[in-house]
């Protein structure tokens, strides 16, 4: 039951080690990068899917006149506190990292979601779209201070292939002509601000996956990520929630925004242990692309050629991004940092099992 914790890589490090020796697989199979780049990138696109299928939910309740992001992401924070928090009480141990720190990963958390979202009201969504790629240079510039991630030449390279790979799509099919949005210059500060404050998350909680206890980290957030929501629930979408005429349709939205964005953060902490904020916002780069896939699903909309284009270009840009690991000196700097909130209980207390 306590194998999603921090031994849960190690058990990965010894099947990589099998398929390694295993003399019946190919010779470049062997390589245990090319295993973890790979791996990362096929578990980044399941990510992405997930995040274009909650936002295909939330978009759906939308459609239907219900308009309280914030509630969204309650009841998206109650089954990680439900799930992941049972596990945790269940050591009996005492966290590892001071409450605040968690109550900073699940304000920003919350906030960069609201913020986004909220931007779509007084912009277009081909401009908040495109002015989201701004969480890959803020996560490359705060895994640079916050971690010491350095990057090369080629991952840079690969990064802006991303970017451009998704951004000449947007560009071509919307442009930036017609209208703007009824506040633009308000709606693309929201979407920057968003941004700043996923990034800070993502950096955030990269830093504490690596280094401490998994289920940990995903138990707080969910408890102050609730907590946080519950409080902005109360002061911005309180009086909307008390007029909402609930339907089966409505509450299936719910549901599913729900279970998707619950899949994305049990999943979030597996692949920021391999790699990093940046390769995981880079992977997100291809969720409007998977909401088109969603879309010809359910609406048989025709697809124009260019949305095929900008999937391979994004898929090489991450394809070159991952050749190149930047490796991050948090262990220079954890012990020092972050030492004073440890609070261990001993070993004779309560018979805990990690």
């Amino acid at each position: 039951m306590y194998a999603i914790n921090n031994s849960w890589w190690k058990g990965n490090d010894q099947v990589l080690l099998g398929w390694k020796n295993d003399e019946r697989l190919l010779p470049w199979i062997r390589n245990e990068r090319l295993l973890r780049n790979v791996y990362a990138l096929f578990l980044g696109q399941v990510i992405s899917f997930l995040l274009a299928l909650s936002s295909f939910f939330s978009s759906s309740v939308i459609d239907l006149g219900v308009n309280v992001p914030l509630t969204h992401s309650f009841f998206a924070y109650l089954p990680l506190v439900l799930v992941f928090g049972t596990i945790r009480m269940g050591r009996r141990q005492n966290i590892r990292v001071s409450w605040l720190y968690y109550l900073y990963l699940g304000f920003v958390d919350v906030q960069g979601n609201y913020l986004v979202i909220k931007a779509c009201q007084y912009s277009t969504l081909t401009r908040v779209t495109l002015l989201e790629c701004w969480t890959i240079p803020w996560a490359m510039i705060l895994t640079w201070i916050v971690l010491g991630t350095r990057y090369s030449i080629r991952q840079f390279f690969g990064a802006a292939l991303c970017i451009g790979g998704l951004a000449s799509v947007f560009l071509s099919v919307a442009g930036w002509g017609g209208g703007e949005g009824s506040k633009p210059l308000l709606g693309d500060t929201l979407v920057m601000a968003g941004t700043l404050f996923v990034a800070m998350g993502n950096v955030g909680e990269e830093f504490c996956v690596k280094k401490k206890d998994t289920v940990e980290v995903v138990a707080m957030i969910g408890v102050f990520g609730l907590l946080v929501c519950g409080c902005e629930i109360y002061i911005l979408e309180l009086e909307t929630l008390t007029s909402i005429k609930w339907s089966p349709d409505i509450v299936l939205g719910f549901a599913g925004h729900a279970v998707a964005t619950f899949l994305i953060y049990t999943l979030l902490p597996f692949f920021l242990k391999i790699s990093g904020a940046t390769m995981f916002n880079l992977s997100l780069l291809t969720s409007d692309l998977w909401a088109v896939v969603i879309r010809i699903y359910f609406y048989h909309q025709k697809v124009d050629w260019l949305y095929y284009l900008s999937f391979a270009t994004v898929a090489i840009g991450l394809i070159i991004y991952s050749k190149d690991d930047g490796g991050s000196n948090i262990a220079a700097f954890e012990d020092q940092n972050l030492n004073a909130h440890y609070q261990e209980l001993s070993e004779g207390s309560g018979g805990c099992r990690n």
